[in-house]
């Protein structure tokens, strides 16, 4: 009537996990499973288990156990496309742990808090609060929408709790910045490698674009010929990353003349204007970076200094908003207290070679 299964955990340790199910006439009518860290210990709670259910009137009508991992699937499988590739990877990954492997009407906001210690040995605070917050999105919707019993009230508490006890944080804002120097090397780096191979991503005008027009990654390898308005000297971004809401949030963003020139320059005139993947854009970049010596500098910096330059020529609030896409004007504070002044790339040597057709 019963099984002990053993898996091994991430840190080394290794999990006992006893599981009763009772099938009548075919189908199960009753099932429940307790985690132990000793095969003793889950032996004898199993064997005093089987002997109540039994007994007269020990084997009671039960509903039909769900994990919170059979949650998570469901989750990820109805809103893959809204969701990202970097929730949906941690959400796979919180599939590993202990706690995916209870009933979700048995978890408890101490269950969750001991998740989130269990994740904190050797994370940051800020990547703890990440995790939480993704595997909160599926207790805001998995009892409302197909019925697995999940708490959303415990998921607040344990929060709460978490960050109290400073297991979790926000992530902090990034202010690194490349400098002059360090994007001549890069360009200079990637034109020899665009003059070698042709057919390889043209870095050193993704990179330009991504300065000048302020847009992330992702954004760069969807724009599309059909949602240029050429005239109108802007672009919709489809799409656009937006916290809870992504998928519909189409929105038009101002080009800036140095990011329309090169749109122009380029040599097609339909479908993706660069039709590459994120992967591959992100792979050149890392490595470039790595071979170069350049330290801690990410590819969605070069948003983060187009928008900073923004404000450094004069640019009003309202229209850097235009420009970046930003939703809420709180949201470009963290750019007003910039108080150099000037463009630091007039007259950069690069501009008029990727600008150029």
């Amino acid at each position: 009537m019963g099984t002990i299964n053993e898996r091994k955990r991430k840190d080394g340790t290794t999990s006992f996990t006893a599981q009763i199910i009772i099938k009548q006439g075919g189908r199960t009518v009753h099932s429940e499973a307790q985690t132990f860290v000793r095969r003793q210990a889950a032996a004898v709670w199993m064997k005093a288990r089987e002997r109540v259910l039994r007994s007269a009137g020990g084997l009671e009508p039960s509903r039909p156990v769900a994990t919170l991992a059979e949650a998570i699937d469901r989750y990820i499988t109805t809103t893959s496309k809204a969701i990202g590739r970097t929730k949906a990877q941690v959400l796979r990954s919180i599939k590993t742990h202990d706690i995916a492997d209870m009933d979700c009407a048995k978890i408890t906001s101490s269950d969750i808090v001991a998740f989130a210690t269990e994740l904190s040995a050797g994370r940051a605070p800020q990547t703890v609060g990440n995790y939480l917050s993704h595997l909160g999105a599926v207790f805001a919707i998995a009892r409302p929408a197909w019925g697995y019993q999940l708490n959303e009230q415990a998921m607040r508490d344990a929060m709460k709790v978490a960050k109290r006890l400073g297991i979790t944080s926000k992530s902090r804002e990034r202010d690194r910045r490349p400098t002059i120097d360090e994007l001549d090397r890069l360009m200079t780096h990637f034109c020899e490698v665009y003059r070698r191979r042709p057919q390889s991503a043209p870095m050193h005008v993704i990179m330009a674009f991504a300065l000048f027009s302020t847009r992330r990654q992702e954004e760069i390898t969807r724009i599309a010929y059909e949602d240029l308005d050429d005239a109108g000297s802007r672009i919709l971004v489809r799409d656009m990353k937006n916290p809870g809401e992504k998928i519909g949030n189409n929105v038009w963003c101002d080009l800036p003349s140095p990011a329309l020139d090169i749109i122009r320059a380029q040599t097609k005139s339909e479908g993706a204007i660069f039709p590459y993947t994120t992967d591959a854009i992100s792979a050149a970049f890392t490595r470039a970076c790595k071979l170069l010596g350049i330290v801690d500098l990410h590819f969605h910096d070069l948003r983060h200094d187009g928008i900073s330059r923004l404000f450094e020529i004069g640019t009003t609030i309202p229209h850097a908003a235009a420009v970046s896409g930003h939703r809420s004007w709180t949201s470009l504070k963290r750019y007003t207290h910039i108080r150099q002044t000037g463009d630091k790339y007039s007259g950069w040597k690069w501009l008029a070679s990727v600008a150029t057709a």
